[in-house]
C-alpha cells in the first residue's frame, strides 16, 4: 500500500525513485504521546521506508516562538514541523514556506477548503475534547461542567494554551459557539474569558504536550481534562464532545531548512491517501486527503471528529481570527496565567 500511495505522488518522480544517499535524513517536529506513535508507525517509518530518507523526530509544544527564532538567527535545524492551528499565524508571519503544490503531485482539489492554505499541506483533523474517569458521577455532558468546581470538585487538566481555553471559558459562562469570536475579539470579552477562568485557577492542572495529558489521567491526578482525541484513551475514558474544537493540522516547512528538497517527499508522502487513512488505525483523526475516507475502516468513521454527530456540537476553530489577534491573547493568558 505504500508503494501505491508513492505511486500517486508526482513529486520529483525521478527523486523518489532513486534511493536516498545513506546521510539523508528530516528532522520532523510534532507533538509527542500517542499521537506521535501512531505518525512514527504508519507515516514516519514507511516514508522513509519508501525513500531511504531517515526520519529523526523532534517533540515541540505548538511554540511559533522556535520556528522564529531559529528563522530570525539562519539556524534551521527543523526541516518539517506539524504546526497544527499555528501554522496560519507563521505563514503570515513569513516563517514558514509558501508550498508549490507542482512540486507535490498531489490534487490540491481534494483537500477542499483547507487546502488552500498557501503555507503547508494538510494532514489531519483532530480535536481537543474533555476525557473524565469513568466512574465519575454524574458525568459532565457540558463544557460548563469543566468550569464548575462545585458541582464537579477536584483538580482538572487544561491544555496551556489561549485556545481553546479561552473560547471554552466564555462558552462556559454563556457565550453561543456561533458568537465566540465575535465576543472574545473585544476586550470586554478578553476579560469575561479570563474572569470565568478565575473561578477554578486554583483547581488547573496545566499540560503542554500528549504524555503529559495522558499520564494525568493515569495517575488519576485530575477528575477530568481537555485532551487531543486518542483511540487509547477513548477505550479507557468516558468522552465529552460539547464544544470540541477540531483544527486541521498541517505540515510546514520552515523557511531555510537546508533539507527542503527532502521536505517536499515527505509533504507528498504525508498527504497523499493511503497513509492519511492508514493513520486513522491508531488515532481517530478525521484524514485531509478526501481520497483516503474510501479507505478507512467503516467501524472507524462513527468516531472521527467530523462524524455528523460530532460534528453537531463543536466549536468551529476560526485560524483567520487567531492569525490576527493570536499574538495580543496569547500575551494576555500568560500574564494572566504568572497572576
Amino acid at each position: 500500500m505504500v508503494a501505491g500511495a508513492l505511486a500517486a505522488v508526482g513529486l520529483a518522480l525521478g527523486a523518489l525513485r532513486t534511493p536516498a544517499l545513506a546521510a539523508d535524513q528530516l528532522t520532523i517536529v510534532s507533538w509527542g504521546g500517542n499521537y506521535q506513535d501512531a505518525l512514527a508507525k504508519y507515516i514516519f517509518e514507511p516514508f522513509s521506508k519508501a525513500t531511504g530518507i531517515k526520519v529523526i523526530q523532534g517533540v515541540y509544544a505548538g511554540e511559533a516562538a522556535k520556528v522564529r527564532a531559529m528563522v530570525e538567527t539562519n539556524s534551521v535545524s527543523w526541516d518539517v514541523v506539524d504546526a497544527g492551528s499555528n501554522a496560519w499565524a507563521m505563514c503570515a508571519q513569513g516563517l514558514i514556506e509558501t508550498i508549490d503544490w507542482k512540486k507535490l503531485g498531489l490534487d490540491r482539489a481534494k483537500f477542499g477548503e483547507v487546502g488552500k492554505f498557501e503555507c503547508g499541506v494538510p494532514s489531519q483533523t483532530n480535536a481537543t475534547i474533555v476525557y473524565y474517569g469513568k466512574k465519575l458521577t454524574p458525568a459532565p455532558t457540558t463544557i460548563a461542567d469543566l468550569f464548575d468546581a462545585k458541582k464537579f470538585p477536584g483538580k482538572r487538566g487544561l491544555w496551556k494554551n489561549p485556545y481553546p481555553t479561552l473560547e471554552w471559558a466564555l462558552i462556559a459562562d454563556g457565550v453561543s459557539r456561533d458568537d465566540v469570536y465575535k465576543v472574545l475579539g473585544t476586550p470586554q470579552g478578553v476579560e469575561r474569558a479570563l474572569k470565568k477562568l478565575d473561578t477554578v485557577k486554583n483547581d488547573i492542572i496545566w499540560w503542554t504536550t500528549g504524555p503529559q495529558m495522558t499520564q494525568l489521567l493515569a495517575s488519576g491526578e485530575v477528575i477530568m481534562t481537555a485532551a487531543w482525541t486518542d483511540n487509547e484513551l477513548n477505550k479507557q475514558y468516558g468522552i465529552m464532545w460539547d464544544a470540541a474544537q477540531g483544527a486541521f493540522d498541517y505540515w510546514v516547512i520552515p523557511k531555510g531548512s537546508p533539507r527542503i528538497q527532502d521536505a517536499y517527499k515527505f509533504l507528498a508522502f504525508a498527504g497523499s491517501a493511503q497513509p492519511q487513512a492508514d493513520l486513522t488505525r491508531y488515532a481517530p483523526y478525521g484524514p485531509a486527503n478526501k481520497d483516503a475516507l474510501a479507505l478507512v475502516d467503516p467501524a472507524v468513521l462513527p468516531e472521527l471528529p467530523t462524524s455528523p454527530e460530532h460534528a453537531a456540537v463543536a466549536l468551529k476553530f476560526d485560524p483567520n481570527f487567531w492569525a490576527i489577534h493570536g499574538d495580543e491573547l496569547r500575551q494576555r493568558f500568560t500574564a494572566w496565567l504568572a497572576k
